[in-house]
């Protein structure tokens, strides 16, 4: 593990989300002092760091990602002593605290809303993003919300509608007004002061909106839609020009960089969702005085072919001059990658092999609590559904429940997350594959996790080395990595069956990933779900 002002350059950051992660106090919702019990767990992965999904007092109507106080520990979770505990034994661990800030917008709980909503007049009133109806009462633009219907919502005490990107519950804070950039920046000053080691930017491209609040273009028939919502979604029908991706954003993020840069070894990684998320990512994380990284839905969406891999990798190279991205096949928003990728594939093999390539991209890494498992997507029925996403648009979208079921830890009831029934079911599926039963398991993904996570460590070339996209043929992904005095060619066959190819470069085969292939002269074979790293002369 990295342990220096840049760790995050190449670090491995092991996402928790706290309602099911560990519940320590028997109330069947996962909190703070069920994940501090948990560490030694994470630490012994290998990881650099954790980052925690919401945990600050909130209504829970988007489980979170609606806060009421920015500064404080929702009860459900514990309190900020809680907190300062979990902090204290990571640290103690070797392991970074990330976490998550949603900034773009608040509950409607929140006392600045509550005042903003009063009237016209008050201090709070231009807090948030107010707008006269048209002539005809009905919205000021067409501008959609993600999570189904208008982005706006009529207030009869101000005889205006608000802007929210998501439930009407979240209304949309107004980033050009001043005093708000400068109360959230107060906000996360809070935690950093606390001792946080970086924050997760929640949408961090929805901060500001176009002021003459223009209509969205559609999509031009044929075009490729946005990533950041299901095709199910009329969200993915528009050009989102003027409601996201705003370029007074580019200021704020400077703003944000200034106040980081007072806390040296903090880092931040935004969550983008875009109609060209890769330029996005670039472009937030060019210069050095914007974002650290950032990551974007590409590899969190459906297409994983090698083709698909190849061509986002270099797209990404060709846009990213000196930006750093941090990729995640998985996490709180989306079907697991096991699932929405490997459905088809062997269920044990498939997942490590795809950690590998993961875990050899350049660029950070994300890892979602129990990928390093082989979890599957879980299957939650309707009537235990929870995600208000999942309730508008079901069954041709079913919500974000499924990736969002308890962590699996013992072959137990409720998978020894809780003594009684948890707020999700616990997916029966994922009792075989839970901790206790792969820890004893030397085939295992955890094992597989723990294994390729230690030789990422032990060659800097796949912490911070450049890449080079290599010809391996249609089937096999193939790419050099390289750094001072280490040049590493990594392959992979994410495919079921065994495939040969010419290698481009003569190497050395290295051992301790836990991978087999076979050489004969310049002719490499992999067999099914494995990979190879050849050491190149520099």
């Amino acid at each position: 593990m990295q342990d220096n002002l840049t760790w995050w350059r190449g670090g491995v950051i092991y996402q928790i989300y706290p309602r099911s992660f560990m519940d320590a106090n028997g109330d069947g919702i996962g909190d703070l002092a069920g994940i501090t019990e948990k560490l030694d767990y994470v630490a012994s992965l290998g990881v650099d760091g954790i980052w925690l999904s919401p945990f600050f007092t909130s209504p829970m109507l988007d489980f979170g990602y609606d806060v009421s106080d920015y500064r404080d520990v929702d009860p459900m979770f514990g309190t900020l002593d809680n907190f300062r505990a979990l902090l204290a034994k990571a640290h103690a661990l070797g392991l970074k605290v990330m976490i998550d800030q949603v900034i773009s917008h608040s509950s409607d709980q929140h006392p600045w809303f509550q005042a903003s909503r009063a009237d016209r007049t008050n201090a709070k009133a231009d807090w948030y993003v107010w707008a006269d109806p048209r002539p005809d009462g009905t919205p000021p633009n067409n501008w959609l919300s993600i999570f189904g219907g208008p982005a706006w919502t009529f207030d009869p005490r101000r005889r205006q509608y608000y802007l929210h990107n998501f439930l009407t519950s979240q209304p949309d804070l107004n980033f050009h007004n001043p005093e708000v950039r400068q109360a959230q920046l107060d906000n996360m000053r809070f935690w950093l002061e606390l001792g946080v080691d970086g924050f997760r930017l929640d949408t961090v491209n929805f901060y500001f909106h176009d002021a003459a609040l223009t209509d969205n273009p559609p999509v031009p028939a044929g075009s490729p839609k946005t990533l950041g919502a299901p095709e199910a979604n009329p969200y993915t029908w528009q050009r989102h020009v003027h409601d996201i991706s705003r370029p007074e954003n580019l200021d704020f993020l400077r703003e944000l960089r200034a106040l980081m840069d007072e806390f040296p070894g903090t880092t931040t990684v935004g969550e983008i969702g875009d109609d060209n998320p890769l330029e996005r990512m670039a472009e937030y994380t060019a210069g050095g005085d914007k974002l650290h990284m950032a990551y974007t839905f590409d590899l969190l969406n459906a297409p994983h072919s090698p083709a698909y891999l190849r061509e986002v990798i270099e797209r990404f190279q060709r846009l990213a001059g000196d930006a750093w991205p941090c990729w995640a096949t998985s996490n709180h928003d989306v079907e697991r990658s096991a699932t929405r990728w490997g459905r088809d594939e062997d269920p044990v093999a498939y997942p490590k092999v795809m950690l590998a390539m993961l875990f050899s991209l350049r660029g950070s890494v994300c890892l979602y609590q129990g990928e390093e498992l082989g979890l599957p997507e879980a299957e939650v029925p309707f009537e235990r559904i929870q995600d208000p996403y999942g309730k508008v648009l079901w069954p041709e979208f079913k919500g974000r429940d499924g990736c969002r079921t308890p962590m699996p830890w013992r072959q137990a009831p409720q998978g020894g997350f809780s003594p009684v029934e948890p707020w999700l079911p616990v997916e029966e599926r994922h009792l075989p594959l839970a901790v206790e039963n792969q820890q004893a398991d030397s085939g295992s993904p955890l094992a597989a996790t723990r294994t390729l996570l230690a030789f990422r460590a032990a060659h800097p070339a796949l912490v911070d080395g450049d890449l080079t996209l290599v010809d391996v043929g249609e089937e096999l992904l193939g790419f050099v990595r390289e750094s001072d005095g280490e040049r590493l060619l990594c392959l992979f066959n994410l495919g079921d069956r065994t495939l040969s190819t010419t290698l481009p470069h003569a190497g050395i085969p290295l051992q301790g990933h836990g991978f087999v292939s076979a050489l004969d002269g310049d002719i490499l074979t992999l067999p099914p779900y494995q990979a190879a790293f050849l050491a190149l002369d520099h």
